[in-house]
């Protein structure tokens, strides 16, 4: 039985170890990427080309979520809806789960398949040839060069496609409810413009470049710190869509309750 509690807790203090010291690398990383960008010290046609690595090769996976995530949520909300006589309510709840929750990280998660599983085989692969190695030899910075670029157009593509994203969905609701629903677009328009406000979209912008500095950076890390070999390469191509999908879930929560608390200050 001691035996059993003493492996336990050595597993524990293990896992604990591991945790605290991913935690301060990822730091590093972030924090010499960040200075990277404070100081200048990349490259704006680097920048450009992630923007439309990121952003403009992503727009069909997001608009294709985005306006059947909109059909859907119009679906289940007139059919809930419907049992109290307010059918006609359908724009209020689809604008405001779309602008403030299902467009920024429904986004982010396609992003986080899309983008990051490649960023993460891109650097690990150039890790396991020893390019990153080369890099420093030469006296370049792979963080001006790798990092810092991809995680400033992640921040600023990303409201960009949520807004795309927002807008896609709610055309997907709005058809939904002309066609399906026998909703008037009139009807869906004003029970649309009456509970939306400009605060709610301004929260989902703000989830989406949160998110896409999170999704790029722990991407970057993820290859980075991968083990050497062809199996490494898989691993931390999986490993970094696995733990930036929960980072967006865990940070949308903390997110969302910080921006409550603010909008009600």
């Amino acid at each position: 039985m001691k035996s059993q509690i003493s492996t336990h807790a050595e597993t524990l203090r293990n896992l604990l170890s591991y945790l605290i010291e991913s935690l301060g690398s990822y730091y590093q990383l972030t924090q010499e990427a960040v200075l990277d960008i404070f100081y200048g010290r990349i490259k704006i046609r680097e920048v450009t080309k992630q923007i439309v690595i990121i952003g403009v090769n992503s727009l069909p996976i997001v608009i294709l979520t985005a306006i059947f995530t909109g059909m859907v949520l119009a679906l289940q909300t007139a059919y809930g809806l419907q049992r109290f006589g307010a059918k006609n309510y359908v724009g209020n709840i689809v604008g405001l789960a779309m602008t403030r929750e299902l467009g920024p990280v429904l986004s982010a998660i396609m992003l986080a398949g899309r983008v990051g599983a490649g960023i993460a085989a891109e650097i690990s692969s150039m890790v396991v040839s020893e390019q990153i190695d080369a890099m420093r030899t030469l006296g370049a910075s792979p963080s001006a060069k790798l990092i810092a670029p991809r995680i400033l157009a992640a921040t600023i593509v990303m409201p960009l496609l949520i807004i795309v994203a927002d807008v896609i969905g709610v055309a997907g609701g709005l058809l939904v409810a002309v066609l399906e629903l026998q909703v008037t677009s009139f009807t869906f328009y004003r029970s649309l413009i009456y509970t939306l406000v400009i605060r709610d979209i301004i929260d989902g912008l703000i989830k989406g470049s949160i998110f896409g500095f999170l999704l790029v950076s722990i991407a970057c890390f993820k290859g980075m710190n991968t083990d050497k070999g062809t199996v490494g390469v898989g691993n931390a191509t999986t490993s970094a869509v696995v733990t930036s999908t929960i980072v967006i879930f865990i940070a949308n929560f903390f997110i969302t309750k910080l921006l409550i608390l603010i909008n009600f200050n």
